[in-house]
């Protein structure tokens, strides 16, 4: 299940930094964020089509955690390139 947790918080941490670098035009971070958003999305379809509720609650949580890392992480970023 931690595996799910950590796919669905990669997925949604590389969301939110991708919107962050796109909203800033990053085009270098965009390009990689966009990359790492498809390459997991490929992998966490195939988990999460067949799963039981508490392993959609684990990835949903992973999810919403990711969202908000992915936000402080870009922010962090950005500051130090800036």
């Amino acid at each position: 299940m931690s595996k799910l947790f950590i796919t669905a918080f990669l997925q949604v941490f590389f969301v939110s930094a991708n919107t962050y670098f796109i909203s800033k035009s990053n085009y270098a971070l965009v390009f990689i964020c966009g990359f790492a958003i498809g390459w997991l999305w490929t992998s966490n379809v195939k988990k999460i089509s067949t799963s039981t509720t508490t392993e959609r609650i684990v990835y949903a949580t992973g999810a919403a955690m990711g969202g908000l890392s992915g936000l402080l992480m870009s922010k962090i970023i950005t500051h130090y390139l800036n």
